[in-house]
């Protein structure tokens, strides 16, 4: 291998292609490498059925709105065919509840939970945005250099800065579950079960287990347009993101070389030098940027030899098991969804029942099995793009959990008695959603890890927590993306500040190498 400036990022996915964006927008040499035939990851749009299409990641609420405007993506084609959905917690008798970002509404809510409703979102919000305003920020290390000390000095005076009250309930709540709050504020079963969802959606956790907050106000604390948390549907699919994202790299100099996974970070002594596709072609590189979760980086890309012990057991202990399935429908005609109009079905739609209801869900997989009566978020992302679907028909897209990755039985045989549980839910909302169903895909934590080659089929990289979060995420010593190892960096969502389709962790690891 000779010596080359060539910065290489591993990987396609939306944070790839962002830190690829900005370094060729400040001159340097990338060639981003992605497996797959099309970029995106979870988040690229594609056919499961003929004609139909959707994306493993179906709902955008975290992009940040400041690389939304560095890369100019709306010129790039990235459009929203509906935004701020509404969320409607589902009912089998039909009285749904229907809850805003402002308020909440349904049969038998009472108007001390609609008051208590506004002021959680209140609250909710103003902590979730102390969480947004370090999404852009490299996190300090746990040292004690004046910079550091400095950045931490800011992020107290942010917490103070919350007032007294406010100050004492975000410390007091941040590291506690979703059901203790949620009982403290709400009396309605129903309304509590739907708030919890949001705490626990592609976590291996339940409403009552620690860290269910911080992962709920996670889910809010983007600095995107809108209110907190708002989810919104791209035109095209979330693959438009990705796209649009790919646009803006390759205008700005990027090259991107899709049909190329890589096998191999090479080394030269203690320094990467490139890297080695699975076809045997060797690509050199001063630096590699690897946009795949830190173990499989790590443990399989580079090689444990070539770190310390300590550095590789941290990697190889990152808690990264996917507990969440994908399910896509297609549907020759909209199902009856029990007491939903037609606008409501182009809405977000949940199947919470109760905060109990969700945590005998997840209770199954601490011993290797699926839910026997799951919970779900879904969407029919067609009512508003008829891209997605032939005329006249339509898509389901639709989280469900819980669906551990090392399911006892194993997905061989669990897959097809997974599925008939799944659509037995959807039956007690939708009867006629059978009739109306022409072919199904379930993606299971094992599938996702094998079409998206994440370690454990976790969203995430790895579980949001507040020890995998900030300076210990992915674990200390490379949480500023740059690892030990001379000349090698990450950039997923395994890094600061997390998963869901925001860029950030792109972009800060672009400044990094850039400021290195």
């Amino acid at each position: 291998m000779t010596n080359s400036d060539n910065i290489i990022i591993v990987g396609g996915g939306h944070n790839g292609l962002v830190c690829a964006a900005y370094l060729a927008k400040a001159g340097k040499k990338v060639t981003v490498l992605e497996a797959a035939e099309q970029v995106g990851g979870a988040a690229a749009t594609r056919e499961f059925a003929p004609g139909y299409k959707a994306s493993c990641a179906h709902l955008l609420n975290l992009l940040d709105d400041e690389i939304s405007k560095d890369l100019a993506l709306a010129s790039h084609g990235l459009t929203i065919a509906k935004s701020s959905l509404d969320t409607i917690a589902l009912a089998e008798d039909g009285n749904h509840l229907t809850i805003t970002a402002d308020s909440v509404d349904g049969t038998g809510l009472s108007n001390e939970d609609k008051a208590a409703y506004t002021e959680y979102r209140r609250f909710m919000s103003k902590f979730a945005g102390v969480i947004g305003g370090l999404h852009n920020q490299v996190p300090p290390r746990i040292t004690q250099e004046r910079g550091d000390l400095v950045t931490l000095g800011k992020l107290a005076l942010k917490i103070r800065m919350l007032g007294r009250d406010d100050m004492r309930e975000f410390l007091r709540i941040a590291g506690i579950n979703i059901y203790d709050i949620l009982k403290e504020n709400f009396e309605n079963p129903q309304l509590k079960g739907a708030l919890s969802l949001d705490a626990v959606l592609g976590t291996f956790s339940g409403p009552r287990s620690n860290n269910s907050v911080f992962t709920a106000l996670h889910r809010m604390s983007g600095n995107n347009p809108g209110p907190a948390g708002a989810a919104s549907i791209p035109a095209g699919g979330m693959g438009s993101v990705a796209q649009a994202l790919a646009s803006a790299a390759a205008q700005a100099g990027a090259e991107i070389r899709i049909s190329s996974p890589v096998s191999k970070i090479l080394m030269d002594d203690t320094k990467v030098c490139g890297v080695e596709l699975s076809n045997g072609e060797q690509l050199p590189a001063s630096t590699v940027i690897s946009n795949a979760d830190p173990k499989t980086t790590i443990m399989k890309l580079l090689g444990a030899q070539y770190v310390e012990a300590d550095f590789a057991r941290r990697i190889n202990n990152i808690r990264a098991r996917g507990n969440a399935a994908k399910l896509h429908l297609a549907l020759d005609e909209l199902p009856d969804f029990k007491g939903l109009n037609h606008a409501q079905m182009g809405e977000r739609l949940v199947i919470a029942p109760t905060v109990e209801y969700v945590e005998l869900a997840f209770n199954h997989c601490k011993y290797g099995e699926y839910s026997a009566k799951p919970v779900a978020e879904i969407t029919i992302p067609s009512m508003h793009d008829d891209r997605l679907a032939p005329d006249g028909k339509h898509v389901l897209s639709a989280i469900i959990q819980y669906a551990p990755r090392n399911l006892g039985a194993g997905w061989g045989e669990g897959k097809a008695a997974f599925t008939e549980v799944v659509m037995e839910m959807l039956s007690a909302y939708a009867p006629d959603i059978r009739e109306k169903t022409v072919a199904i895909e379930l993606l299971t934590p094992e599938d996702l890890e094998r079409e998206f080659r994440t370690t454990g089929g976790h969203w995430h990289h790895g579980e949001l927590s507040l020890d995998q979060f900030l300076m210990l995420r992915p674990v200390p010593k490379s949480a500023q993306y740059k690892t030990p190892v001379d000349g090698l960096y990450f950039c997923s969502a395994g890094c600061h500040p997390g998963g869901g389709v925001m860029g950030s962790a792109g972009r800060n690891a672009a400044n990094a190498v850039l400021g290195a």
